[in-house]
């Protein structure tokens, strides 16, 4: 710690991109390009073999990795945390378009008391997912 009497400057990101990794690559990929509508970015392939996927949906960016199995092939994934992606788009529109591609919602679309709509479900891992926007349009 200085003597300076200015604190220094809190850090600054400026996004956040999220590795999951997943048992089934082809099972999680159709999950994400099919089912909640990402755009594949990039393949990863070592020795022949798709090995990971950078997807995007806007600005978020997520990949996911082939498990190894180092760790062991029943180790839980997924416990502990959620994300949260938030979009301008209708939720309502998008929880029917998963619907429609056979998803399954956690949680309906429903108004949460800070202030936007909100919808829950898990990818074939189980990770867990909150898709939001904001009640009041942005001025």
């Amino acid at each position: 710690m200085s003597n300076n009497s200015t604190p220094p400057e809190s850090f600054q990101g400026s996004m956040l991109a999220v590795s999951l990794t997943v048992k089934d690559l082809d099972k999680s990929l159709a999950w994400y390009h099919d089912v909640l509508g990402f755009t594949i970015e990039r393949r990863i392939e070592r020795d022949g073999k798709l090995r990971g996927v950078a997807l995007k949906a806007g600005d978020v960016r997520l990949s996911i990795n082939q498990d190894d199995g180092a760790k062991g092939w029943e180790r839980v994934k997924g416990e502990g945390f959620s994300l949260r992606i938030s979009t301008d788009q209708n939720v309502d529109e998008y929880a029917n378009r998963i619907k429609a591609q056979g998803g399954i919602l956690d949680s309906e679309p429903a108004d949460m008391p800070w202030g936007v709509r909100l919808f829950r479900l898990k990818d074939p891992d189980g990770y867990k997912f909150s898709i939001s926007s904001d009640l009041q349009p942005k001025k």
